[in-house]
């Protein structure tokens, strides 16, 4: 992404524009709506290989598969990993809180996963359960086309609290090895006009707990976004297909958060990300509980979104806008599945839409291309719930003056290219970076037939 930069200034600007190398391991290293019957979407038709693949591991099997230093694999109905007997301890001081503490830590390694199309970025992203004194650590270590390997790289140290026995949440900055660098959570190749690619990576997990405790970290899906899109300010147009439908979800205003919980990324005018997972997260029938919420000040409406803005602030960062520690912060409610990955045109969305799943997707603009939005953005996070019998997009917009405002109305082919546009150019007719179709998709554990299809189709299981 060359796009790491987009989504990261959020609404502040927004409103601007409108008025170690990679350090080594830690150790030697159902609540849905009602739903109405709805017939199954058409079979995708065949095409050519997807410049974007994602991979996750989430079964048993999967688990089984892979290599394990004092892992177990949790038999349940989410399978997943836990922390059965230390591997060793280490020592991590949180540059965050200035605190050193001694973990007790256990590895699991996935298979190498050899890409169908060799990539020049990647976005890792999981689900897990962290009780408080525990978190964990997820790193890639990518092979080129060139035969090399890359060092294992820090894509995030994730905890889900941030009390005073937990870590601070973090992407960790400087980790490069003069071919490829990590930008907060994305992987890219330095310079791909050369050739050079990410042909195949491993994903390693590290669980953290404190030296005797008996609890754990449990994880239950990790995976990883891998793409090769070519550099573009235009994209094709899709046709309408699967119109008609809008789902109904919950409208969420940052705007109306301006000034609150300044340490959370200056405060409501710039969590646009945890703000829409938000509305998501309650589409399905999950909130935070009164005594989740008894931290926030009684006088502040919607005081989940301020949840969703504290629990997914990334502290190296200093903003809510990282893509899979929104995707986390999803994943902790329950029987809640998240992935962070990138779509090809506004047809998966209608596919997705029509089985029900909403999709919240990145975007940056000039005030003049998206009409009826009123701003422009250097990066920007809205809800997609649904598409007008012609086809034009039905968002739920946090970048709006009040709840009631949030839903909008915008033109298919303005939107489509936006958000799947690599390059653009600001308002100073400067080349920039677009998010090239990146999504957050929420879904719960045990999802529909159609709905089944819909995430397969869009390469997801």
């Amino acid at each position: 992404m060359t796009s790491s930069a987009p989504r990261r200034t959020v609404l502040a600007a927004v409103l601007a524009a409108a008025a170690g190398a990679a350090a080594p391991p830690l150790a030697a290293a159902a609540g849905a709506p009602a739903r109405r019957s709805v017939p199954p979407p058409p079979a995708p038709t065949a095409r050519t290989k997807s410049p974007v693949d994602y991979h996750a591991w989430t079964a048993a099997a999967d688990w089984h598969h892979g290599t394990a230093d004092g892992t177990r694999v949790v038999a349940a109905a989410r399978p997943g990993i836990a922390l059965a007997r230390p591997a060793g301890t280490t020592v991590y001081r949180d540059p965050h809180t200035n605190k050193t503490a001694t973990w007790e830590y256990a590895t699991w390694t996935s298979p190498v996963h050899r890409l169908p199309v060799p990539a020049t970025e990647a976005v890792a992203s999981w689900n897990a359960h962290t009780p408080a004194g525990t978190w964990i650590a997820v790193e890639l270590r990518g092979t080129y086309s060139d035969g090399s390997r890359t060092p294992w790289y820090v894509m995030g140290r994730w905890t889900a609290g941030d009390g005073e026995s937990d870590i601070r949440r973090t992407s960790v900055d400087d980790q490069k090895d003069g071919r490829s660098a990590v930008s907060t959570d994305t992987f890219a190749v330095d310079d791909p006009s050369s050739g050079l690619r990410l042909a195949a990576y491993q994903l390693r997990v590290t669980l953290h707990r404190r030296p005797g405790s008996t609890d754990t970290p449990t994880v239950w899906r990790l995976g990883a976004m891998a793409s090769d899109l070519p550099d573009r300010f235009e994209v094709p147009a899709s046709a309408p297909g699967l119109v008609g439908r809008e789902l109904q979800v919950p409208r969420y205003s940052q705007e109306i958060h301006k000034g609150q919980y300044p340490q959370y990324d200056n405060g409501g005018e710039a969590w646009c990300s945890p703000t829409s997972s938000q509305m998501i997260i309650e589409h399905w029938g999950r909130r935070p509980t009164k005594q989740q919420l008894s931290w926030v000040d009684p006088s502040y409406a919607d005081p989940q979104v301020c949840h969703a803005a504290r629990y997914t602030f990334d502290y190296q960062y200093e903003g809510c806008g990282n893509w899979p520690f929104n995707a986390a912060y999803a994943a902790t409610y329950r029987d809640l599945q998240a992935v962070v990955t990138r779509l090809s045109s506004l047809t998966d969305v209608e596919r997705l839409v029509h089985a029900g799943i909403p999709v919240i997707t990145s975007q940056s603009f000039l005030k003049t291309e998206l009409d009826g939005a009123g701003y422009g953005t250097a990066g920007h996070l809205m809800t997609v719930i649904g598409f007008t019998p012609s086809g034009d997009v039905i968002a739920n917009d946090p970048a709006s003056p009040d709840d009631p405002a949030v839903r909008r109305v915008y033109n298919r082919r303005q939107f489509e290219n936006i958000w799947l546009r690599t390059k653009r150019h600001d308002d100073k007719g400067q080349v920039k970076s677009g998010s090239g179709g990146v999504c957050y998709l929420y879904f719960p554990v045990r999802v529909s037939a159609v709905q089944r299809g819909a995430l397969a189709a869009v390469g997801v299981r």
